[in-house]
């Protein structure tokens, strides 16, 4: 199997140096994309520190067999449904014990499936608080239909991760907020002669 491109190297290398440095890990539920996602981040040196595997679900059945996607959710609206990608991505993540989940599932092309034209794909990032599907309409050949899934894929799991980073340093930077408001209380409430511990006047 060949990497999904030349692009998408740059990017899964920022993903694997970024989820090694924070501990965490990934693994991969692929359908229209048939293995070109885990191929892009096992491509970079080093990726056996963050990637735990993947599953390609290319059968509709399978998804439900292997990924745990509802049979009624199947039933009712196909496989190519944002509902489905993030119960996919759901699934790889609790059943290969990865801190992220990554799906897609679409139409690649040429021709239409499950009522959807070609070019119509959902992607999904999973992690403990829950899923995150996004629905994307990409034109060209199904090989182009393919990569470009992988690519946006991989560029929703930096989003993740760069919104993760800025919460934590907005948290960080709260906290020391915190801390130096405290700080300047009890240095006031000291000058004033009063106690912080016990809200009474030091004699």
């Amino acid at each position: 199997m060949t990497p999904a491109g030349p692009g998408t190297l740059p990017l899964a290398t920022r993903l694997v140096v970024t989820l090694a440095g924070r501990g965490e890990t990934v693994a991969v539920a692929e359908s229209l994309t048939g293995g070109l996602l885990a191929a892009a981040l096992v491509e970079v040196p080093g990726a056996s520190a963050v990637f735990r595997g993947g599953i390609v679900a290319y059968a509709t059945d399978l998804k439900a067999t292997l990924l745990g996607v509802p049979g009624e959710l199947l039933d009712r609206h196909g496989a190519v449904h944002p509902d489905v990608a993030a119960a996919m991505a759901d699934g790889v993540r609790a059943r290969l014990n990865a801190t992220f989940g990554l799906a897609t599932t679409g139409v690649a092309g040429p021709d239409p499936a499950d009522g959807q034209p070609a070019g119509t794909v959902f992607i999904a990032v999973s992690r403990e608080r829950g899923a995150q599907p996004r629905g994307l309409r990409l034109g060209g050949g199904r090989a182009s239909i393919r990569e470009q899934t992988v690519v946006m894929s991989l560029k929703q799991l930096a989003g993740m991760l760069e919104d993760s980073d800025i919460g934590a340093s907005s948290r960080r930077e709260e906290d020391r907020r915190l801390q130096c408001y405290v700080l300047s209380e009890h240095s006031d409430a000291r000058s004033r002669g009063l106690s912080v511990r016990t809200g009474t006047v030091e004699t």
